[in-house]
């Protein structure tokens, strides 16, 4: 199993049901579609739990789509990394990354946004 690097993290209350390996907003709920994010969910929580979110460093993260080696990342609706496209740009695929489809789980280096 992949383990990210976290160099801050910090906890957010959940206002929607949170995923593992997702990215969630400053509010505590799941990213949306290209939209900023506070970082990524290291653990799942009920809407009012406490859960950490990893805001730099490195986290694994679950794939939306197909990615190639050291593409840029944004998320899809539902929080998942996809590729770059008109979105904010979260972070990067880490070095000897790639996903072949949606579902798999790849580590990404975060920018700080």
């Amino acid at each position: 199993m992949r383990n990210g690097i976290s160099l801050l993290a910090l906890t957010l209350v959940a206002t929607g049901v949170i995923t593992t390996n997702r990215f969630v907003t400053p509010a505590g709920a799941v990213a949306g579609a290209g939209v900023n994010a506070q970082g990524v969910a290291q653990s799942g929580a009920a809407i009012g739990e406490k859960f950490t979110a990893t805001v730099l460093g490195t986290e694994v993260v679950e794939t939306g789509a197909a990615i190639a080696a050291n593409a840029l990342i944004e998320c899809d609706a539902t929080g998942r990394a996809i590729t770059k496209a008109a979105g904010v740009t979260l972070g990067r695929l880490a070095p000897g990354e790639v996903a072949t489809a949606a579902g798999q789980f790849v580590e990404i280096i975060l920018f700080a946004n």
